[in-house]
């Protein structure tokens, strides 16, 4: 099912799209334990499972797109694979969008990709409205995108990151997926100036549970997320006590999710970090709104 058709069932039954975010382990051990984590998050009946797509694989030999099969053909659950072009060229993206044609697999997250000083950069694609373009061109997918409700960190302001989604959208991105945040302002304004700017797909919510602090700053490195001093003070007085700390990150995620499903958010996209207990802790707090 196009993830486009499941945002459409669920609006009819006047509730949010949930979704979950895993990535493709790269330890052996870490790999043939997948199936643990699979397990849970799928008893939770989530609308679609997104799988992360790593730069610098093989365009043949996919941990990502076998992944995605697993959790399409086992486990009964529609899986959107990442795809990302920095570091591929048109004729790579080619034969990973042939994969996914032959086993059924219709539902794309295009991305530029971030930079990986460890492998070499290709110059097919330079941002990702160009991916977009190629995947409506080359089959029949259905394409989500990336956005960022505090600004993408190399956009030279908010108008100009708002005018670059719209490039995205109108190149054939039907449904968004935003990156993580922590103040639930942040991402209503963002959605105003979406709705203000004619993008008018579904934008689901990012929400990134904390479970450690190294975790979540170096996170914020990378996508410039702010912190809110309530969630600072969490981090600060919980910081020595590793269970306390997971106890009052679920806590914050949950309280984030009930206040973006009574805004009628569209949707609700956790990061698992392939942690079942984070993303079943969650679903315990939020049964009863979904």
């Amino acid at each position: 099912m196009r993830v486009t058709e499941i945002f459409e069932a669920k609006k009819r039954e006047g509730k949010p799209v949930l979704s979950f975010e895993i990535f493709p382990p790269k330890k052996e051990e870490a790999l043939k334990n997948i199936d643990a984590t699979l397990e849970r998050l799928c008893d939770l009946h989530p609308d679609f499972i997104s799988v992360t797509f790593g730069a610098g694989g093989s365009a043949v030999d996919n941990q990502t797109v076998e992944l995605a099969k697993k959790i399409k053909n086992r486990y009964g659950v529609e899986p959107i694979v990442h795809l990302t072009c920095l570091h591929y060229n048109k004729k790579e993206i080619s034969t990973i969008l042939d994969q996914l044609k032959e086993n059924d697999i219709e539902n794309v997250l295009a991305l530029r990709g971030d930079v990986n000083p460890k492998v070499p950069m290709k110059h097919d694609f330079k941002y990702a409205d160009e991916l977009t373009a190629y995947i409506k061109a080359y089959g029949d997918f259905h394409i989500s995108g990336a956005c960022y409700p505090e600004t993408h960190l190399e956009a030279p302001d908010a108008i100009t990151d708002i005018r670059n989604l719209k490039k995205k959208v109108d190149a054939g991105v039907t449904h968004l997926v935003s990156q993580l945040f922590f103040d639930n302002d942040a991402f209503y304004r963002f959605y105003e100036k979406t709705r203000i700017a004619g993008i008018d797909v579904p934008v689901e919510a990012g929400i990134m549970p904390v479970t450690n602090r190294a975790q979540i700053e170096r996170m914020v490195n990378i996508c410039g997320a702010c912190l809110p001093q309530k969630f600072e003070r969490i981090l600060h007085k919980y910081d020595e006590d590793k269970e306390a700390l997971f106890d009052a990150g679920m806590a914050y995620a949950i309280n984030q999710i009930v206040d973006l499903i009574s805004n009628d958010v569209d949707g609700i996209h956790i990061f698992t970090m392939n942690n079942p207990r984070v993303a079943g802790r969650i679903c315990d707090g939020i049964k009863n709104l979904i």
